[in-house]
């Protein structure tokens, strides 16, 4: 950072200081903490969205990650109960430039520093957010402590030894820790105006991952057609945001959500029409040691298949790929990406610190979308079209529905083979 200094044992916090960032490589950067206090240690990644920040923080892809937030007046909407996309936050803490002021949004249920304290995550205000993002472009994304103690009283040696001892997201297996633990069934649209998201967000179909062989059970979708004869997708939950299930719903699924570390038969019990590989946190790699072969298993079925994000990376692995970490991720709701068959530029959502290898890919593989940031890639196709994925986030409508043909493409892909 331009105005970090090098790290002390004797370093004290100014005047004023309750909170502070700790970089693994001695670098310090001082603050005014909020939320919860205490400390967690994590990588440290910037996010260049205006908002969306619950969205953001309870993106189980953001697991062993600390929120730099480049915009910087965050806090402006508030929280409320609908903009999650989990039950707790699962991002460690946020930066911030600004401090939380009180909200002013007619959908606010309470201010931002609250929900943080309320969810036990660590703020920092008052720091240079545009001075740590370059240092995060420069020297990539750092393993760092982020900490709050409303007496400002920090032992900074031990900060900076948590930091250096924290392993990294290179062969960290984080799905494990974020997946549900159970078989559920997933009711309810997309949120809207007035209406929220309709007949409430699940219905448990087992507590105990007894159930899993169980056929699935009918769903109540009174209010749109085909009601339990819709084509039934079975998600594997890698770290699933709930806004995907909406928007499969949205576009005339019935969904059946199974833990990570689901098995072949497992899913098949569920008799699907279409397989979905959803989004998730940590190491592609490490995660695929259990996932790739059932999804290889899933690919020979030659069922219709759908990944976003992790689920992208593991159909890729599972075909032969190879994934490597990226040197600062691609973190945002402003991200254009080509789509390969016509030429057209969607603006996408992504969140992701590791990429497929275009040059892994093997033969019968097509890429199909590419960043147009920084030319990775974004999405692939196998032979055929059975089985495709992408990069990005269609579901967060950052365009705001440049990708939402996505879903259509998916369950129409299941009715046509269905008919």
């Amino acid at each position: 950072m331009a105005d970090a200094k090098p790290l002390r044992a004797s370093s004290a916090a100014p005047e004023g200081a309750t909170g502070v960032l700790v970089l693994a490589n001695g670098e310090i950067a001082w603050g005014r903490g909020f939320g919860a206090e205490g400390a967690a240690v994590g990588e440290v990644c910037f996010h260049t969205a205006m908002t969306g920040y619950q969205e953001i923080m309870t993106d189980p892809s953001f697991a062993g990650q600390i929120i730099t937030f480049t915009f910087p007046h965050i806090g402006n909407v508030g929280a409320n109960a609908d903009d999650i996309e989990a039950d707790d936050p699962h991002a460690l803490g946020m930066i911030v430039r600004e401090d939380v002021t009180p909200p002013s949004n007619f959908r606010a249920v309470e201010p931002l520093d609250v929900w943080m304290k309320k969810h036990n995550r660590i703020g920092l205000s008052g720091i240079d957010t545009r001075a740590l993002t370059r240092r995060i472009r420069s020297g990539g994304a750092p393993n760092g402590v982020i900490a709050h103690a409303a007496d400002g009283k920090f032992d900074i040696p031990a900060l900076l030894a948590q930091a250096q001892g924290w392993p990294g997201l290179e062969g960290m297996d984080l799905a494990i820790d974020v997946t549900t633990q159970t078989h559920f069934g997933w009711e309810g649209g997309v949120w809207r105006l007035g209406a929220g998201y309709g007949d409430g967000a699940s219905t448990s179909l087992s507590t105990n991952g007894e159930g899993l062989g169980l056929q699935p059970q009918p769903f109540a979708l009174s209010a749109v057609e085909g009601q339990a004869h819709r084509p039934h997708v079975v998600a594997i939950d890698y770290g699933a945001k709930r806004n995907i299930y909406r928007n499969l719903v949205a576009a005339g699924a019935r969904v059946s959500v199974l833990p990570a570390t689901a098995t072949f038969d497992q899913v098949m019990a569920l008799n699907p029409g279409g397989i979905f590989l959803s989004n998730g946190p940590g190491d592609p790699a490490a995660t695929g040691e259990y996932a790739v072969p059932v999804i290889r298993q899933l690919l020979e079925t030659k069922l219709p298949l759908f990944g976003i994000c992790l689920g992208h990376q593991l159909l890729a692995l599972a075909v032969g790929g190879q994934t490597t970490k990226m040197f600062q991720g691609h973190r945002g709701a402003n991200h254009p990406v080509k789509r390969l068959s016509d030429g057209a530029v969607e603006i996408t959502s992504m969140n992701h610190g590791f990429a497929v290898e275009r040059d892994s890919l093997p033969g019968g593989v097509r890429e199909t979308h590419v960043s147009l940031f920084d030319g990775s890639n974004a999405g692939i196709e196998l032979e055929g079209g059975r089985a495709f994925s992408v990069q990005y986030h269609p579901e967060a409508s950052p365009g705001p529905q440049d990708s939402l043909y996505l879903f259509e493409r998916f369950v129409g892909m299941i009715r046509e083979r269905a008919a």
